[in-house]
């Protein structure tokens, strides 16, 4: 009775044991199946990758410029100073040519007078530059042909010239002024042989 209880013991561990290698053979089957489950089923794993990182772009040079006191950013140069602005000279003094005199001690005067007869009188002047080392414009003055007196004189368009860019009494002034009839042949030289004083006057 003993021994056969002890054979029908050893027939259930056996079992037991058969029993739990299957199912640890099952268990390692279904690990390798997933293991490899991921190509052995045909689905490939794809990996995503980071975008590259774009750079900032870079803003174009700028230069400032002053203006009137502010700024104004542009893409040029820079203006350089008050390299564009005109120096004022004066033509000659004032009262060079006594109280009847005019235009002197003026900056672009529009009316130059000797204070005498009308061949010294110079009215609506127009400056086409003043500041530089001379001044050019133009007016209209009393032109007296050879062989004829001033009172025979007529009234016509003439060339005006500020020259001798220097001081008088400190200030800077066109030192000398001359008017000419360039239609009828003459030159600045043709008044009188010297142009006329604008600081110290006649």
């Amino acid at each position: 009775m003993k021994l056969g209880m002890g054979r029908s013991r050893s027939r259930v561990s056996a079992v037991v044991r058969v029993l739990v290698l299957v199912l640890a053979c099952g268990d390692l089957a279904a690990a390798c199946s997933s293991g490899g489950g991921g190509s052995a089923s045909g689905h490939s794993t794809s990996t995503t990758r980071a975008a590259p990182r774009v750079p900032a772009s870079v803003p174009s040079p700028t230069s400032t410029t002053a203006v009137g006191g502010g700024s104004s950013t542009t893409t040029s140069s820079a203006a350089g100073g008050q390299g564009g602005q005109e120096a004022n000279p004066t033509l000659g003094v004032a009262g060079a040519f006594g109280p009847n005199g005019m235009g002197f001690g003026t900056v672009r005067p529009a009316e130059i007078s000797l204070g005498g007869d009308p061949t010294g009188v110079l009215t609506g002047v127009t400056w086409q530059s003043w500041g530089g080392a001379q001044a050019t414009g133009t007016g209209t003055s009393t032109y007296v042909a050879p062989g004829q007196t001033v009172a025979q004189g007529t009234q016509e368009t003439a060339t005006v010239v500020a020259s001798g860019l220097g001081t008088c009494k400190g200030a800077p002034a066109y030192q000398q002024v001359v008017w000419y009839f360039p239609q009828h042949g003459q030159t600045a030289a043709d008044n009188g042989g010297s142009p006329i004083q604008a600081c110290t006057g006649p």
